[in-house]
């Protein structure tokens, strides 16, 4: 059975969300409860924490699967096998990046520019110390309690923060530097547990009902039907995963033909099939893409 320790906050519905969707429900009695199940025998406890817990609690042993951010890992400098990307992970839906951000009017414009004693504020240190110790910079990190743009430039030159498209940054009157790391979610897990043959193959299983879901995504099923004269026009124009599926009407002249589209371009497709010769078309949507 496996342990697994998930993220409380933003990343929280999310990750319940794809869960639910693979099939594999968290349950808990209530929504401030920390702890809770999954009716799967895979599973044995599985626990809330805040993300950035996470790295550390599962390379220590604590639980054989986590799930958090890129950064999270990096900041905790956690020995842990990143076993599964899940995506990104930014509140919007979009990438998240931890990026190094000066006054947009200063005389920091490229890493090169960057000065011996610099003040940096930070939530991540670890990372931040990473990033001026590679670059030979001698730099005075300091944790951020939030706020992190306000702390310029009283308490700091510049600082490792968090964006999505910059714009906070940008309307504090900061401009980006550099990118420390481009982030997104992780399934991670502990080395012993992954060296586990019996817990490995567990993994595997999951990672695939996960990774299902993931590629259902922004996905539909369409079925139609098309006469036989204009098959190979339709089956020409539609687009597939490797290729449609077709089978012959009973006792007609008629074939059913099904197909996997984005869901975003069939307000422009589904109008184009009929031209096409498709008719009695229907749209689905599709829980899992297994490959």
């Amino acid at each position: 059975m496996l342990d697994l320790t998930v993220p409380n906050g933003s990343l929280e519905p999310g990750v319940l969300k794809l869960f639910e969707d693979a099939d594999l429900p968290i349950l808990r009695a209530s929504e401030r409860d920390y702890r809770a199940r999954i009716d799967d025998p895979r599973f044995g406890k599985v626990k809330f924490l805040r993300p950035q817990e996470i790295p550390i609690a599962v390379a220590e042993g604590h639980f054989d699967l986590g799930i958090c951010e890129t950064h999270s890992i990096l900041d905790a400098r956690a020995d842990v096998v990143e076993a599964m990307d899940l995506g990104p992970g930014g509140r919007s839906g979009g990438t998240t990046r931890w990026v190094l951000a000066a006054p947009a009017d200063g005389p920091i414009k490229s890493p090169a520019d960057l000065p011996d004693g610099i003040r940096v504020a930070t939530e991540l240190p670890n990372l931040a110390a990473d990033y001026f110790a590679k670059r030979g910079v001698k730099a005075q990190i300091t944790f951020s309690h939030g706020a992190t743009e306000a702390k310029i430039p009283e308490l700091a030159d510049a600082i490792v923060e968090l964006t999505e498209s910059g714009s906070s940054l940008r309307r504090a009157g900061l401009a980006i530097v550099d990118e420390l790391v481009v982030s997104s979610r992780k399934l991670i897990a502990n080395k012993a547990t992954w060296s586990d043959l019996a817990k490995r193959e567990a993994i595997e299983e999951i990672k695939t009902l996960l990774g299902g879901v993931l590629q259902a995504r922004g996905k539909v099923l369409l079925k139609m039907n098309v006469p036989e004269a204009r098959l190979a026009e339709l089956i020409g124009f539609l687009p597939a995963m490797k290729a449609p599926t077709v089978s012959r009407l009973f006792e007609s002249d008629y074939y059913a033909v099904e197909t996997v589209a984005v869901k975003a371009n069939v307000n422009q497709l589904i109008p184009e099939l009929k031209k096409h010769g498709a008719i009695d078309i229907l749209e689905l949507p599709i829980s899992k893409i297994v490959a």
